[in-house]
């Protein structure tokens, strides 16, 4: 680098995670669980002390962390259980240590019927701007065949009162698959979150996560927490087809494999890590990937509450097995999470960032796919077809292999 110029840091996305719930869904794996208020505090005062650690915890791994965060997001979990005074602690401490950009995207993750009033007024004193509800159905049958535990009318309910508080940003989940979905059930939610007016979806295919309750019923064949009622994986992905035809004549485009937005009301959080920008994570199994003078290290918290919020009884905390990233790596990775989004990936961005060599060796790979009819290259643009959005992985695993040999 040249004498005089200073390399611009790019800012950071912050993720908080939450790992509280109600109550746990059947089909959920994450590292979350239902626990009680004083362990909830107890997480407080360690994610607290987490965030205001963060610059030394980056300088030990040879990275670099930005002062300024252009989003934060709250995921879990149900994180809007958390009480306002908490939230006021966090985010105290998240601008001690950034200096938030004036349009920062501020994101909660809320499951409908969950966020009281006063932690609502709170977060809007402290610039949420974004929420993101976990529907997952408008068919009350379907949700509480899961464990969740709200109503159509409550989602209903929510979308309009977040809407009258000043949340213009509401996004909701969806998922194709639940025990009990019909083709008609499934277009009837679709139907329904067009009519909310919300800017953002989601649509997910229920996948089965052999660790979960439900996932575990399905692979044995029984019938316990409904398993015998999942639909078929061939229902799943036309139901997802048919999310893609509903919501595009409604002004919902299609960005990434998931996700679909009005113009303008993409997910900028998410698009940081499909983009491979900075992301720094605090809390119970939260990732981070942060900037370093060759490529970029990745490094991740415990999934063990007990070891992450410490105390003289819990098990000892592992200390975060630290990733440097090659420069191999950063090509796969900038190919495939490049791919997950509508738009693609540029060859030659790839060639300019990462040589000739190493895009030449993934050709053979990438004319196989399109031969067979799941991604297209077009004016030097590489992108999922409709089908292969629906096969992705077997894309990404067609790609890994080129790529590694």
């Amino acid at each position: 680098m040249e004498k005089g110029i200073v390399p611009v840091v790019e800012p950071v996305g912050v993720y908080i995670s939450v790992p509280f719930c109600k109550a746990k869904c059947s089909f959920c794996n994450f590292a979350s669980d239902a626990f009680g208020a004083e362990r909830m505090e107890a997480y407080v005062d360690r994610l607290c002390d987490e965030i205001v650690s963060a610059r030394t915890k980056a300088a030990s791994v040879s990275a670099t962390l930005s002062e300024k965060a252009d989003t934060v997001y709250f995921g879990g979990g149900t994180p809007s259980l958390l009480a306002a005074a908490q939230f006021r602690r966090i985010f105290d401490c998240l601008r001690k240590e950034f200096a938030f950009s004036a349009n920062a995207e501020i994101t909660l993750e809320c499951a409908p019927g969950q966020l009281a009033d006063e932690t609502l007024d709170e977060l809007l004193k402290q610039g949420m701007n974004r929420i993101s509800f976990g529907v997952q159905s408008f068919v009350d049958q379907e949700s509480a065949a899961v464990g969740r535990l709200h109503t159509r009318q409550q989602c209903e309910d929510e979308v309009a009162r977040v809407g009258a508080a000043g949340v213009g940003e509401v996004n909701l989940d969806l998922i194709a698959g639940l025990p009990y979905q019909t083709e008609a059930s499934w277009r009837f939610s679709l139907d329904q979150a067009i009519h909310s007016g919300v800017p953002h979806l989601s649509v997910y295919m229920f996948e089965v996560d052999e660790d979960s309750r439900l996932g575990k019923e399905v692979l044995r064949k029984g019938s316990r927490y409904h398993a015998a009622a999942v639909p078929s994986e061939d229902e799943m992905a036309e139901w997802y087809q048919q999310a893609c035809g509903v919501f595009e004549p409604a002004g919902m485009d299609q960005y990434e494999i998931s996700n679909f937005a009005h113009e303008g009301h993409c997910s900028r959080h998410n698009l940081k890590y499909w983009r491979r920008q900075p992301y720094i994570g605090f809390g119970l199994d939260a990732h981070s990937m942060l900037p370093t003078e060759a490529e970029a290290v990745r490094f991740a918290n415990t999934d063990d509450l007990d070891a992450y919020i410490g105390g003289p009884f819990a098990p000892r905390a592992a200390v975060p097995e630290v990733e440097v990233i090659s420069t191999e790596q950063a090509f796969e990775e900038s190919l495939f999470l490049g791919l997950r989004l509508n738009e693609g990936v540029k060859l030659d961005g790839l060639r300019s960032q990462f040589g000739e060599a190493m895009v030449r060796s993934v050709m053979p790979a990438l004319l196989e796919c399109e031969g067979a009819g799941l991604i297209e290259m077009k004016g030097r643009r590489v992108r999922l077809t409709a089908r292969g959005r629906i096969v992705s992985n077997e894309v990404f695993s067609r790609l890994l292999v080129e790529v590694a040999g």
